[in-house]
């Protein structure tokens, strides 16, 4: 199994397959049950990638609820769910269900993996569109996504708040029109976070998502409402497709919908569709579903991103030991939009020479210091962002 996924890996062409379709097709795939294994659907993903889908990854062990808000707000065409337990013939029909409560019956699912032949019709019975059995070639599968990518329309039937939000993020980001009736209304805070890739900002958000979540849950001073998250990554330029991967650090299972979350794929910076994509999601909850805090988190392309300060109202830049001395850090147009500066890994050789060196170029700005995975400094670093 090993021998041939790495033929496929390393044979599969790199070509655009979905040019000639309305929209970038959007592919949720997800791991459901307690297998711990993902190699499999890491080389789906990137086979997808690399035939211009949007993918976006939602980890291991999940629930089908929690697939079935991560393909809500998303906005997928199709819900790839991989099953390597033998607790298909609940899950699947459940997530199906779950589709249905959220406003998307319409999304069809296929499921793939170790599958007996017998449970595939009892699969198909329970609301399964296509079952995939081991063996089936990659082209297959991207064939099969293709196929789920229809024409998309403005208005969702039995659209429920979350689910007609998802479709105007989607027309927005495409550069078409939005339904004339729908709210928009701009945070109380919106917060850039940028910074090179591999600086753990993805982790950051996460936690900064949840420990918001816990404080408004609690009742503190404010906190109240829910927080949101676009997250942005970089679209391929030989294929226009892209791995959206940032929600994998997110515990939607804990969180169910107390955040709102969305990933969207981008060329350099073209934040054109930002500022309406953050007014719908401003307008389209109110009272205790309102989102109030919305975390930007740019695609993290290097010293030169800068546009993102445009769209926010707080930038941080987030950094990590081993990034150059005050000289070299001077250069860098990034540090230039900082309204806070976060030291991330915080625990990892160079810390000291780092902060060093933000003390040079940082002026009066402050400087957090974080430990992202295990929270460490997450709680400081949030309050100095909503002040």
């Amino acid at each position: 199994m090993t021998q041939a996924l790495n033929v496929a890996t390393t044979e599969f062409e790199k070509k655009d397959r979905c040019a000639d379709l309305p929209h970038r097709p959007r592919v949720l795939l997800g791991k459901m049950g307690l297998d711990g294994h993902d190699r499999g659907v890491k080389v789906i993903a990137r086979a997808l990638r690399d035939s211009g889908v949007h993918v976006i990854y939602s980890g291991l062990w999940q629930t089908p609820r929690s697939l079935a808000i991560s393909a809500r707000d998303e906005d997928c065409d199709v819900v790839c769910a991989s099953m390597m337990s033998n607790s298909h013939l609940v899950l699947g029909p459940k997530l199906v269900a779950d589709l249905a409560a959220l406003g998307r019956a319409d999304l069809p699912v296929y499921m793939g993996g170790i599958l007996p032949q017998e449970d595939i019709p009892k699969l198909i019975e329970g609301g399964i569109k296509r079952c995939f059995t081991t063996g089936v070639g990659l082209l297959d599968i991207v064939n099969a996504v293709r196929e789920a990518a229809g024409k998309r329309v403005e208005k969702l039937p039995r659209a429920t708040a979350g689910s007609q939000l998802a479709r105007d993020i989607s027309l927005v980001h495409d550069g078409k029109a939005v339904r004339g009736d729908a709210k928009r209304r701009r945070p109380a805070r919106v917060v850039g976070i940028t910074g090179s890739p591999g600086a753990g900002k993805s982790t950051l958000v996460a936690q900064m998502v949840g420990e918001f979540t816990r404080r408004a849950k609690a009742g503190e001073a404010g906190y109240r409402g829910r927080v949101g998250v676009v997250a942005f990554d970089p679209m391929s330029p030989i294929t226009g497709g892209a791995l959206l991967g940032d929600r994998l650090r997110v515990d939607f299972n804990n969180l169910d919908e107390a955040a709102y979350y969305r990933s969207l794929a981008i060329a350099g910076e073209d934040y054109r569709s930002l500022p309406e994509v953050i007014e719908l999601i401003g307008g389209a909850f109110e009272g205790a579903e309102a989102i109030d805090l919305l975390f930007v988190e740019t695609v993290g392309a290097g010293q030169n991103e800068t546009r993102i300060r445009s769209f926010v109202d707080k930038t941080a830049v987030v950094l990590t030991p081993g990034m150059g001395d005050a000289v070299q850090m001077d250069k860098a147009g990034i540090l230039e939009i900082a309204d806070i500066f976060v030291c991330n890994k915080a625990d990892h050789p160079g810390e000291h020479e780092l902060m060093r060196d933000l003390r040079d170029v940082a002026g009066r700005r402050p400087i957090q210091e974080t430990v992202a995975t295990r929270n460490q400094g997450i709680p400081e670093l949030l309050a100095a962002l909503m002040g």
